[in-house]
Parts: C-alpha cells; sequence; structure tokens
C-alpha cells in the first residue's frame, strides 16, 4: 500500500519529465533542420522552463532510486537546447551585423566626395606655387637676375634686398602697419605713403585669407579621401588625375590671357581683389621701385613654373596605366567578392 502511495507521486513528475524531453527534442531537430521561428523559441523556453521548475519537485518526492543522479541524460537534455538556442541567437545577430556592414560598405556620397578632391587640386597647387614665390630667396634672384631694370630715382640693389624684404615680410606675418609706416629714409621722411602701407595691409589680408581658404580645402579634401583607397579602388587616384587635368587646363587658360594683354590682365587682377582703388600708384612711389611691372612679371611666370612642376609631378604619379588600372579592378573584385559573402 506504501508503495502503490510512492508510485502515485511519481507518476506527475514522471509525466512531466517526459512531455518535456520529447518537447525539448521536436525543438532540437527543428534547430538542426534550420533556424527556429520566433513561436517555437518562446515555446522551447517555456518548456525549458517548465524542465527546470519541474525538476526539484521530482528530486524532492522521489525515492532514492529515482534520484537525478540515476536517470543519465535527464540534467543534459533540459541544459543542452539552452545553448543551442543562445548559439542560433548570436548566429542570426553575427548575420545582421554583417549585413549591416555589407550595405554600407560603399562610401556616402561617394561622387561628391571624388569632386571635392579634384577641386581641391588646382586651389592647393596655386596656393603652394604662390607661396613658394612669395620668399626671400626668390626675391633676391629676381632682383639679382641679368637684366632686371635699375631704380632709375636712386634704390642700389641692396636698398631693394632690403627694404623689400619689409614688404615681404609684412605680407606674410601678423604685424600692424606701423611695421612699414615706421620705416624712414636717410633724410628722416617716411618711406612708405599712407596710401601704401594700406595697399600692402590689404595685399595682407589678401594673401592670409587665401591660405587659411588653402588649408581649409586641404583639410575638407583630406576628410573626403578617409577610406576611399579600400573602400572604393581607383577613385583617389582618378580624382587627383582629373583635377591635375583641370591645373593645366586653368594655367593654359590664364597664360593665354596674360600673353594677349599682360596689362590688362594685370588690372583685372587687381580689380577683383582690390576694388577700393588704392592700387594704381606713381613710378616714383616706394612701392613701384621696390616692386617694377617687371618684378610681377618674373613672379607670376615663377608661380606659373612652379605650378606645372606640381602639376606634372601629380600626372605622372596619378596616370592611369595598364598597372594601376588592373590594380584597380582586382580590389574592386576583392571588395565585390566580400561584400557578396558578408551579405549571405
Amino acid at each position: 500500500m506504501a508503495e502503490g502511495n510512492e508510485w502515485e507521486k511519481l507518476s506527475p513528475a514522471i509525466s512531466q519529465r517526459t512531455t518535456t524531453a520529447d518537447d525539448l527534442l521536436s525543438a532540437r531537430r527543428q534547430e538542426r533542420s534550420g533556424s527556429v521561428p520566433a513561436h517555437d523559441r518562446d515555446v522551447l523556453q517555456d518548456v525549458v522552463g517548465a524542465g527546470e521548475s519541474a525538476q526539484p519537485v521530482a528530486a524532492s518526492s522521489s525515492a532514492p532510486w529515482t534520484s537525478a543522479e540515476n536517470q543519465p541524460g535527464t540534467s543534459t537534455a533540459a541544459e543542452q537546447p539552452v545553448a543551442t538556442l543562445a548559439e542560433v541567437e548570436e548566429e542570426s545577430l553575427s548575420r545582421a551585423e554583417a549585413r549591416q556592414v555589407a550595405v554600407a560598405d560603399r562610401p556616402r556620397w561617394l561622387g561628391f566626395r571624388a569632386f571635392l578632391i579634384g577641386l581641391a587640386v588646382p586651389i592647393l597647387t596655386l596656393a603652394v606655387s604662390v607661396r613658394a614665390v612669395a620668399t626671400p630667396l626668390v626675391l633676391w634672384g629676381i632682383y639679382h637676375r641679368p637684366g632686371f631694370p635699375a631704380d632709375s630715382y636712386g634704390f642700389s640693389t641692396e636698398e631693394r634686398m632690403t627694404f623689400g624684404s619689409y614688404g615681404l615680410d609684412y605680407i606674410l606675418n601678423f604685424a600692424p602697419a606701423d611695421y612699414l609706416s615706421g620705416l624712414k629714409t636717410e633724410r628722416g621722411t617716411n618711406l612708405f605713403l599712407t596710401s601704401e602701407v594700406q595697399h600692402m595691409t590689404e595685399v595682407k589680408h589678401v594673401l592670409l585669407g587665401s591660405m587659411i581658404f588653402a588649408l581649409a580645402v586641404l583639410l575638407i579634401a583630406l576628410l573626403a579621401s578617409i577610406s576611399l583607397r579600400k573602400r572604393a579602388p581607383g577613385v583617389l587616384r582618378k580624382s587627383l588625375f582629373g583635377g591635375a587635368v583641370s591645373t593645366l587646363v586653368i594655367i593654359a587658360v590664364l597664360a593665354v590671357l596674360a600673353v594677349l594683354g599682360w596689362e590688362s590682365f594685370f588690372t583685372r587682377f587687381h580689380e577683383l581683389f582690390f576694388p577700393q582703388g588704392n592700387w594704381q600708384f606713381r613710378m616714383s612711389d616706394t612701392l613701384i621701385r621696390l616692386y617694377p611691372p617687371q618684378f610681377w612679371t618674373d613672379a607670376a611666370m615663377l608661380v606659373a613654373l612652379f605650378t606645372l612642376l606640381i602639376t606634372v609631378l601629380l600626372l605622372v604619379l596619378t596616370w592611369p596605366t595598364k598597372y594601376r588600372r588592373e590594380l584597380a579592378r582586382r580590389r574592386a573584385e576583392e571588395r565585390a567578392e566580400l561584400r557578396e559573402k558578408l551579405s549571405k
């Protein structure tokens, strides 16, 4: 009679354990055959929870010969599906992240970024060339080159070099106008007129503003080129090459305009950057004596020469040779294969 009561107590736990094992086996088969649907995952979690909650009851109400230790596989059957479910969920998350990476692999605004890089080439090339010419070495070279006209009002080459260096330094530094207005001649008079100092101040503002603008363009171009070499093979090289070609076209147009009418070109240039109109002086004024028309002709030719050298170097480095085209094609194919693998 006592044994009958004992078996009656065990029968609910045994039937519950059998149901749990069957449900777990069914869920495991579904996992092996493919992905587990959301509804089945919920059922699986409920079944596992029921198995875990039923286990202590069976252990506490069963006899020693029916303990969990004497029933191998019971705890394993309850724990193994939980680990499998976690693996399935982790794999699903990994694939979702991979798909997001594959979708985002193509750089955003690729055409616009390539345009910015190409646009930066002529701007930066011209800025570097102007800054390379605006140096004491070039100033010395122009003053001392054979055939450079002497000052008909008495400045020697050494005096030109001294006072011309003051003017060059002023447009490149942040000194106030007193830097020039305080200079005196041997007679004690001001070396520069007030209008000359004002014009040099305007030149300073234009030059410094141009350099700041060029640095901003450089920064934008660098930001636009981030990851393009790896994620868009060939785009960076094509952008630089296109910018170099554009620079050549600009140089050619400006050279033609300068050759056809230097005086008109010089006047239009000053009217564009100095609309105030205080850039015209007499031949006896200090600025004209230090920087005569021939000085600006030589300086313009040097700027064009530096620009041409930089452009030719850039063309050589980015010319679409067969090797470079093939390399870009292989890299593009590798990126396409990688995107295809990640998107699966």
